[in-house]
């Protein structure tokens, strides 16, 4: 009795390890643990190229670092999903419909940030079918491109609201600084008081012009204010 309790208790363990074993061998018929490290790391090395672009292109106010981050947490997170799914059809039909049910609530303030993200996104769905050359040349390819565009904007003309105090009678001295110092030009609102004049003109100008030293230059003439601005309106 003793030997057959021995036996099957033997049997059992032999088949816990069968199981084991399979289970264990099963989770690296996809991919091995060297996929996911080479998945890993060009992820990195994409999202970080990614971060310097937008680092270098940035136009905003202040820049955000917790964006760079995100744009980093994306592909690193889009690489192994996309490894995972492979050719599992239900399993990629599962995720879809995971993914359906999230709603983000946080608010991009500028286009340029969502095609970032897009771009984050893409390079790791990329990197995710195991197509490294095709990424790096992916990536590298649009940086050049992007970074040719932002050197291309600095050049160009940009957008300004001039706001001006004066006296009414230097206006006369106000246009002919803008016909001889600015590009082109429009006046938005003129508001005419007792106490004096405000001004408020769209312009396209260099950011090299001074316009405002220009501007305090003439008589009469008590404050000028500069503001930069993304105007849709051509002038």
């Amino acid at each position: 009795m003793t030997a057959l309790a021995l036996l099957t208790e033997q049997t059992t363990l032999s088949k816990r390890d069968v199981v084991a074993s399979n289970w264990w061998s099963s989770q690296f018929t996809s991919f091995t643990p060297q996929d996911v490290a080479m998945v890993l790391l060009f992820s990195l090395i994409a999202s970080v190229i990614i971060l310097m672009v937008y680092k270098r292109t940035y136009r905003g106010v202040l820049y955000n670092p917790s964006f760079g981050t995100t744009l980093i947490l994306l592909t690193l997170v889009t690489g192994p999903v996309v490894m995972a799914i492979g050719s599992n059809v239900a399993l990629s039909m599962g995720m879809v419909g995971a993914l359906s049910i999230v709603r983000f609530r946080t608010a991009v303030k500028e286009p340029i940030d969502t095609a970032y993200m897009f771009w984050s996104i893409t390079m790791g769905i990329i990197i995710g079918t195991k197509s490294y050359i095709i990424a790096m040349g992916v990536v590298l390819g649009i940086s050049v491109i992007m970074l040719g565009l932002s050197l291309v904007r600095l050049r160009a003309s940009e957008n300004y609201l001039l706001v001006l105090h004066y006296d009414p009678s230097a206006e006369q001295e106000i246009d002919a600084e803008l016909h001889r110092g600015v590009r082109a030009y429009r006046i938005r609102s003129k508001t005419i008081t007792r106490s004096g004049a405000e001004m408020t003109v769209d312009l396209r100008l260099h950011q090299r012009t001074d316009i405002v030293s220009h501007m305090l230059d003439i008589t009469g003439v008590h404050d000028a204010t500069l503001v930069s601005c993304q105007s849709e309106a051509s002038v």
